[in-house]
């Protein structure tokens, strides 16, 4: 990279940046997915009488 021209690396660390941000809000949005789905299944469980864990329990009320 020191072959490189002070503009040809800026371009490059901003061309990183925005990839790196894109990949951050797409890794969001599936965090985002799959807490509800734990959530769901931690109520239809509940709903069914099942008695959660400790840990299930604290992995709930962290969501």
């Amino acid at each position: 990279m020191t072959n490189m021209s002070k503009d040809e690396q800026v371009g490059y660390h901003k061309g990183a940046l925005e990839s790196l941000v894109k990949e951050r809000q797409e890794l969001y949005r599936l965090i985002t997915i799959v807490d509800q789905l734990i959530k769901l299944h931690a109520e239809a469980l509940q709903k069914l009488g099942v008695k959660l864990t400790k840990d299930e329990e604290e992995l709930e009320k962290k969501l």
